[in-house]
């Protein structure tokens, strides 16, 4: 097969790093939305299951040792950086593997969207908030959002791998 052949066959790098890149910027622009409407700790309902807030996260997900001392910091910043090199590296391994390279792209956005608050603020911003009958799910992101939906993707592309092979 022809380089032209396998470039119409699987779409190259370029357009996963651009989907990643969007869902960065996306997550970025709406955290400056919410420095820039929300006071540390505001929230404001929108519905009756969800709110907009503010909060900090110095944690991984769900919190995840945010009361460690400030290590966590640079630790889940190297952790972000080395996620994105694999990434990166598999994205460009696996052209033709659409759902996979999609899983893989969302992971990347959310990822380096979490690693640039980290390097500016030292803390994740997280500002969705949905709860019921007082219970709260912990508050997340864009960035949280996109990389649980990559691994939901990354899943069912296993799945299917699994299937297609019986």
């Amino acid at each position: 097969m022809g380089k032209s052949a396998k470039s119409q066959a699987a779409p190259g790098l370029l357009p996963w790093l651009a989907l990643a890149f969007l869902i960065m910027v996306l997550d970025q622009l709406t955290k400056v939305l919410i420095l820039g409407a929300f006071q540390f700790g505001e929230a404001r309902p929108v519905a009756s299951f969800f709110n907009l807030v503010r909060v900090h996260n110095s944690g991984a997900a769900f919190s995840f040792l945010a009361d460690a001392s400030g290590w966590q910091r640079w630790f889940f910043t190297g952790v972000g950086l080395v996620a994105t090199v694999f990434i990166v590296y598999l994205l460009k391994a696996h052209p033709g593997q659409r759902l996979f390279c999609f899983a893989l792209a969302c992971i990347l956005g959310g990822a380096v969207g979490n690693v640039i608050d980290r390097l500016l603020h030292g803390y994740v911003i997280d500002f969705l908030d949905f709860h019921w009958a007082g219970w709260h799910f912990p508050a997340f992101n864009l960035a949280d959002s996109a990389i649980t939906l990559g691994a939901i993707c990354m899943i069912a592309d296993e799945l299917l791998r699994v299937r297609r092979s019986r």
